[in-house]
């Protein structure tokens, strides 16, 4: 009864969160993907975040970390897969999409790879860089959405910032996981 009724309240309080998200881009002016990709993503993940922040805290690593990776997973296979399934016409996937935030989501798939090989733990240096990062990424979509005159554009961005930033990253995980393996077979 009480997982019926939760379910209920989470489909009352989604509906909510669309219809907000929806308001307040259409008050500011932006496309309601800037709130999908800013605010309604980082509110609909605060429980991953806390549950990870809480096992990593107790040293529970691998809930940490498997919460993260399985509900990236669900996400992308799982919800879009449902979301798709019940949309009449598809799942249009805009221009903005594919030329942007597909390759960065790409680009951070590649730098979580070495970053998890490197000892088999994320170092905070390297958590910290990927907080940085998605600040950073979400600074980028708001400036470039609200049309700012400071926004850059998001190809120069790409090109000049995420990739060699990615590059970087991925050459340097690589090297501390070939280290972590050297001294291993010492």
């Amino acid at each position: 009864m009480l997982v019926l009724i939760g379910l209920g309240i989470l489909i009352a309080g989604s509906q909510l969160l669309v219809a907000g998200a929806v308001g307040l881009a259409t008050s500011f002016g932006v496309s309601s993907a800037v709130i999908g990709l800013t605010i309604v993503a980082a509110g609909t993940s605060l429980p991953e975040v806390a549950t990870s922040v809480i096992a990593a805290w107790k040293g529970e690593k691998d809930i940490a970390v498997g919460n993260v990776i399985g509900s990236s997973l669900f996400n992308l296979l799982g919800v879009l897969g449902c979301a798709s399934v019940v949309s009449p016409m598809g799942l249009p996937v805009s221009s903005g999409f594919i030329g942007f935030d597909i390759p960065v989501m790409l680009l951070v798939a590649i730098v979580c790879f070495p970053i998890l090989l490197s000892g088999w733990e994320i170092s905070r240096w390297e958590g910290a860089v990927l907080v940085a990062s998605y600040i950073a990424y979400t600074v980028v979509v708001v400036l470039v959405e609200t049309k700012h005159p400071a926004a850059p554009l998001p190809r120069n961005v790409l090109v000049f910032g995420a990739i060699p930033l990615a590059g970087l990253l991925t050459v340097m995980g690589i090297g501390q996981w070939w280290i972590a393996s050297s001294r291993k077979d010492s």
